[in-house]
């Protein structure tokens, strides 16, 4: 994975809800756990734009539903600063559904993604409709 030239605000706790962005028949994901995250003891992780997470799913089709999945958070409400000075913020939390080498499971993504996600894993810029 290739770093991230922004300072990402890390918004999104373990327990936050996040909406689906893709076509795999998932709606809503809960993030059980950050992969990657080294923190300091009773610290609770947190994750921005660009990170893996483990999810639940929550809502969706029925043979998805309550298993858990590995997801790349594609977008954040919070706002966070890239390098040219530039602020972003979305709409919504989302997040795509991903396999164990990271690539997408699903064949297309609704909504804008972030260039930081794209810049960090191609094979999602390749299905996105929108890079922002």
């Amino acid at each position: 994975m290739k770093a991230v030239r922004a300072r990402i605000k890390k918004a999104l706790n373990v327990g936050s809800y996040l909406v689906c962005a893709d076509n795999t028949g998932a709606k809503v994901l809960q993030i059980i756990s950050v992969i990657g995250y080294k923190g300091i003891r009773r610290r609770q992780p947190k994750a921005g734009v660009g990170d893996v997470v483990k999810c639940t799913v929550k809502e969706g089709d029925v043979k998805i539903r309550k298993q858990v999945v590995t997801a790349v958070i594609i977008r954040q409400k919070a706002e966070y600063r890239r390098k040219e000075g530039i602020r972003i913020k979305f709409e919504d939390n989302a997040a795509v559904l991903v396999n164990e080498s990271l690539e997408p499971r699903g064949t297309q993504i609704k909504g804008p993604v972030a260039r930081e996600v794209v810049e960090r894993f191609p094979a999602i810029g390749k299905i996105a409709s929108m890079v922002v």
